[in-house]
């Protein structure tokens, strides 16, 4: 099995698992994070396959963190009812984490050892998305299991003693 084909096989497999999660999830955010993330899997399972056909890929300048950051902002309201956060959910944004990861260790290599330009820019693209795929977790996981905290953390808030 060559590359891409594995590059399908863990896209595929990541879809499968946020879909999974999403259905699973009951705090909204986490919900939107993890179907905002599938539709991330699915361009790039798109572009692998185009790949794999000898078909043109086109390279999409997309930033799946500005696309989270979207969700966030746009159900504050919902986060502010602070549903709390069950231990599968905080199990499922661990596993993704890794998933991610591994998404990122394994398109490094490959972006190494592409055999076409082309191949080593998609390559590049989906270990740089991947990246940010995992900050989306980590930041959700935090959020989820600390919002007090991440509200600080993410409005950059300063907090004086006095």
């Amino acid at each position: 099995m060559n590359a891409i084909e594995i590059s399908i096989k863990m896209e595929t497999d990541a879809i499968a698992y946020y879909s999974e999660a999403a259905e699973k999830t009951e705090n909204p955010v986490g919900k939107k994070m993890f179907q905002s993330i599938i539709g991330d899997e699915k361009r790039h399972l798109k572009m692998l396959e185009d790949l794999f056909k000898g078909l043109d890929i086109t390279i999409k300048d997309v930033s799946p963190m500005e696309n989270v950051k979207t969700v966030f902002e746009q159900h504050r309201d919902d986060m502010k009812e602070r549903v709390p956060a069950t231990a599968n959910e905080m199990d499922a944004l661990k596993v993704a984490m890794g998933m991610e990861k591994e998404g990122i260790e394994f398109y490094t290599k490959a972006a190494a050892n592409a055999k076409t330009d082309k191949e080593k820019a998609l390559f590049e693209r989906l270990a740089q998305e991947e990246k940010q795929h995992y900050q989306v977790f980590a930041n959700t996981h935090f959020f989820m299991s600390d919002t007090g905290s991440w509200y600080m953390w993410e409005e950059h808030s300063i907090v004086e003693g006095g």
